[in-house]
């Protein structure tokens, strides 16, 4: 996996004009790869930037600057329209809220199938009922489900139905903008299982983007963790989560709740103050030990260098 990249983020910024004077730094230089096969996290609370991090790698926006490549070829470079539906059929998205992103006029069997029409990957009307039957069943619905509308199904089974979209192109790299973020914390777990075996069957990669850490920990090989459009740590997902070194992502993991009455009575939330931050210099990011990486310092990065090494 790790010779293998399926993606790679260079100095990626997203800029906004709001008014006439004002510039929104949404991402602002951030870096980062994809191997095959594996589940990239990207973690922060509303505003980090992580969802627009998404949306202007798969061209829903276009780069204000950097580069991204997928499979070695630069996404945000002019494209021709056989380009573009190539690109589009190798990187999908499932988006946050199941509600607004399936069109209410349309059937399942429409909705799931419309990638399948747009690639031309069936040759007539009895493969295509075929293939969305197919993908229903996968995704834990029935065939008879097809011939329905949306606004019939729960949220749990319309997330089902976009993950179902997805797949129908049958995409090597999946992005999931805050998948869960909108469903019951019961139905949570088992959209997640699902996306869990969708990948060991089908040989997936993800890019997961959540601002639950509890639930990035537990589907993401690493994780990166993003603050005001950047990325601030980046570490395989147990060490991240046992020896966080930024002080914003000590504060994320201080927020999570466990099932411990007595932890809970006294837990306190960290909040987050970046006035703690040397000045002294322009912050790069470092590998402060293998794969494990901090936007600090000099002097930032000795003191996490000595703090690993009291662990």
């Amino acid at each position: 996996m790790a010779e293998d990249k399926i993606l790679e983020v260079k100095e990626l910024k997203k800029h906004f004009r709001v008014g006439r004077n004002k510039t929104v730094k949404a991402v602002d230089g951030v870096s980062f790869d994809i191997y095959r096969g594996e589940t990239f996290g990207l973690v922060g609370e509303s505003g980090s930037g992580k969802s627009t991090t998404g949306r202007t790698i798969i061209r829903l926006y276009e780069a204000t600057g950097g580069e991204v490549k997928f499979d070695n070829e630069d996404v945000h470079g002019k494209k021709s329209k056989e380009e573009l539906l190539k690109f589009n059929r190798k990187m999908q998205m499932i988006f946050q809220d199941p509600s607004s992103s399936l069109n209410p006029r349309m059937t399942v069997m429409d909705i799931i199938a419309e990638g399948l029409d747009v690639h031309k990957l069936v040759k007539d009307e009895k493969e295509r009922k075929e293939r969305v039957e197919e993908l229903l069943e996968v995704v834990g619905l029935n065939k008879e489900h097809a011939s329905r509308f949306p606004h019939e199904f729960s949220g749990g089974q319309r997330q089902r139905i976009g993950i179902a979209r997805a797949l129908a192109v049958e995409p090597d790299l999946i992005i999931a903008d805050e998948p869960i973020s909108a469903l019951d914390v019961s139905i949570q777990a088992q959209v997640v299982n699902l996306l869990k075996k969708l990948q060991k069957d089908r040989g997936l990669t993800y890019l997961f983007i959540a601002h639950d850490l509890s639930m990035v920990k537990y589907i993401s090989d690493r994780i990166g963790v993003m603050y005001l459009g950047n990325l601030v740590e980046l570490a395989d997902s147990d060490e991240l989560y046992n020896n966080p070194l930024h002080p914003y992502t000590k504060s994320l993991l201080t927020a999570i709740p466990l099932p411990d009455p007595e932890y809970e009575r006294n837990r306190e939330r960290v909040a987050y103050d970046p006035s703690v931050h040397d000045t002294s210099e322009e912050p790069k990011f470092r590998e402060v030990s293998p794969r494990h990486w901090v936007l600090c310092t000099t002097k930032e990065f000795e003191q996490y260098k000595i703090e690993l090494e009291s662990k």
